[in-house]
């Protein structure tokens, strides 16, 4: 490929294609309708964020067009800095928002430290796209330069000194993390993902260190650390085996029986005392009481169990196929793979209508089984790993391009992330009538509901293209109105639910929602829950 001398200008070189216009022009459609109604002096950073995340995105893809980036990038998909630059802050501003309104200042405070904390690695991420680009693009050097000065002067204002320092611990986290695992995992992520998944694991990080050392009797809840100390260490644990498989082959049985020896010794000299430092109390004691405290929880364990059989019944089905077949590259079809998304929708509806706490522990428990097993598939790890890498090849598509498989749980993380991310405090006195009383589905309506909806129909019926995209104008709209009659049926079974006339509040957000579905390149899975529950929030 030729390389072009970049221009100083964004208007220069490969023009914008009309799927990243589009994409572009739904995320600043969100930026607007969430200022719009929560407007305050953050709005101003957080659209200053906007306006040079999309100029510095133009200089993402044509790096990643000229093969020009630090490290390799998922290459079947644009950067995507926009749409996961504006997450964590929008998140953030709502949340202030919200728990203002619940009478909770201090998690009104953490709403505005996420926010800044979101601007922070986001900005991290521009400079660093603009840092490797020759000539420097100075037009875009400018806007950055006056948006980070925006951000920095009605941010300084806001915080307090120990916000700032804890702001700075988040960004140097994720700067460590992103020299690790982009070079220990290439390909696996696009620069927007990295920054939403290492963003959003550099913050979580960060906050368990700070509450290890700043810990009081009595306050928090163990269901929260249970997720804090569940994600970090099977972080943790997945950097520990990547560095010493370097220097050892890790399919021999010896490896193996050293991987498993290891894993008990982390598990049980490491995660269990970290975690009963923070709770006060036995871990897998507490575990077993929370599981089986009411018949609902047995019940519901026996119903999930069910279901796992029946996901683990349609892999066998389909790897049986698969030997049936005369092809070896046969792959299982989208409705095939659409299947797990039905599944995941019966899983977590009666747990958000009988039991939240239960689902937002056994999401935990199930995350931590599905990184465990995808450590197992990629080291080769004996008996198991040759087995899992047979079974799963036959589900991958393009954006498992990387040498992880992460599809299946980036579908657990947008259904889950709606149950983990409201703070229970903020739930309280009202603050979730209206649309918001639809956060936890978020996720159900995103991605079970409407992102399986559009490609089942889409891929059997769309006849009519949206320009520059493979997605179809029938799959979106059938996608809208299986959301709408999602949300019908929550109303009819959910009596939790009061939505409060907000009606057309509702139907825009799904609509904007599905809409970025079309023309968004990024791992949908992830990216539309969380697009969703913030203009639920909003």
């Amino acid at each position: 490929m030729t390389r072009e001398c970049p221009s100083p200008t964004p208007g220069s070189g490969a023009p914008l294609s009309g799927s990243v216009l589009a994409e572009t022009a739904v995320v600043f459609a969100v930026v607007l309708s969430i200022h719009a109604t929560v407007w305050d002096r953050y709005s101003w950073c957080a659209v200053a964020l906007a306006v040079q995340a999309f100029y510095v995105q133009y200089k993402w893809d044509r790096l990643l067009q000229q093969g020009s980036a630090v490290f390799q990038f998922r290459m079947s998909a644009n950067s995507g800095l926009l749409p996961a630059s504006m997450v964590m802050p929008l998140f953030g501003l709502v949340m202030k928002e919200r728990c203002q309104a619940a009478g909770n200042p201090f998690f009104e405070r953490f709403g505005i430290v996420v926010a800044a904390t979101g601007m922070a690695v986001a900005l991290f991420s521009s400079v660093l796209a603009l840092g490797i680009t020759r000539p420097v693009p100075t037009n875009t050097c400018v806007i950055l330069g006056l948006a980070g000065g925006v951000i920095i002067y009605i941010m300084k204002h806001s915080l307090s000194v120990g916000e700032v320092i804890e702001v700075l611990e988040v960004l140097l986290i994720f700067v460590y993390l992103n020299m690790i695992l982009l070079y220990l995992l290439p390909r696996c992520f696009t620069p927007g993902e990295a920054l939403l998944v290492l963003g959003g694991i550099s913050f979580v990080l960060n906050q368990l260190i700070k509450r290890s050392l700043t810990l009081v009797e009595g306050q928090g809840d163990p269901v929260d650390f249970f997720l804090l100390v569940v994600v970090v260490g099977m972080v943790l644990m997945g950097i520990f085996f990547s560095t010493l498989f370097v220097f050892m082959d890790s399919g021999t049985w010896a490896s193996s029986i050293f991987f498993h020896l290891m894993t008990c010794v982390l598990g049980l000299g490491v995660v269990l005392p970290w975690l009963h430092r923070l709770i006060r109390r036995n871990p897998l004691l507490w575990l077993l009481q929370f599981l089986f405290q009411t018949d609902t929880r047995i019940y519901l364990l026996a119903y999930w169990f069910l279901l796992a059989t029946l996901a683990c019944l349609v892999v066998l089905y389909q790897n049986a196929k698969r030997s049936s077949s005369e092809s070896k590259k046969h792959q299982a079809p989208t409705i095939a793979r659409k299947y797990f998304h039905l599944i995941v929708v019966a899983t977590y509806i009666p747990g958000i209508i009988f039991d939240r706490p239960l689902l937002y522990v056994a999401a935990t428990v199930c995350l931590a089984v599905f990184i465990f097993l995808e450590y197992v598939r990629y080291f080769r790890i004996k008996p198991l790993g040759h087995t899992l890498r047979s079974l799963l090849s036959l589900f991958l598509d393009e954006r498992d391009s990387g040498p992880l498989i992460l599809t299946h749980i980036y579908l657990l993380l947008g259904m889950s992330l709606p149950i983990w991310l409201i703070p229970r405090p903020c739930t309280q006195k009202g603050s979730l009538g209206g649309a918001r009383a639809l956060v936890p589905y978020a996720g159900v309506l995103a991605v079970g509901v409407g992102d399986t909806v559009a490609s089942i129909f889409g891929s059997t019926m769309g006849e009519i293209r949206w320009p520059g995209t493979k997605k179809t104008f029938e799959g979106t709209m059938t996608s809208i109105f299986a959301q709408i009659i999602s949300v019908a049926l929550i109303l009819i079974f959910d009596s939790g639910v009061d939505l409060n006339y907000s009606y057309a509040w509702i139907l825009g957000s799904i609509s904007t929602v599905s809409l970025l579905e079309a023309y968004t390149t990024q791992i949908d899975n992830l990216l539309l829950p969380l697009y969703l529950l913030i203009l639920l929030m909003a």
